[in-house]
């Protein structure tokens, strides 16, 4: 089983920019296909971004297309979520997720694929 910490949230404007950062901690051998997820009070949480364990696959809703990226250092075990020209409707709090696999070009791309979740990190945009 391994820990997650989510940081790097915060308050921004519309148009600007945010990196979230997710550290893994515990028993990471054998590799995590991660993702990133966001809620707001009240609603569903859902995803927004997934990357496999290798790296090489990733899968984005289609609202964040072209304006987030995911990635992963696993030298540092910390995945990234890179959010460029942010918008009001952007505003949840953010949870990373992880969920161990063999495949290492998996990419789950739903909320009951992940059985490890983060605390959260809230994001605001002002506008």
């Amino acid at each position: 089983q391994v820990q997650l910490v989510e940081s790097g949230g915060g308050l921004v404007e519309a148009g600007g920019s945010l990196t979230l950062s997710c550290s893994v901690s515990g028993r990471t051998s054998g590799g995590y296909a991660m993702g990133w997820f966001r809620q707001a009070s009240g609603k569903e949480r859902e995803i927004v971004a997934v990357i496999s364990r290798s790296g090489s696959n990733t899968y984005y809703e289609d609202s964040v297309k072209g304006r987030f990226t995911i990635s992963r250092e696993d030298a540092k075990s910390t995945v990234y979520l890179q959010m460029n020209s942010l918008q009001p409707e952007d505003t949840d709090v953010y949870y990373c997720a992880a969920r161990r696999h063999w495949d290492t070009m998996w990419t789950p791309m739903a909320r009951g694929q992940f059985d490890t979740w983060g605390q959260g990190t809230q994001v605001t945009v002002s506008s």
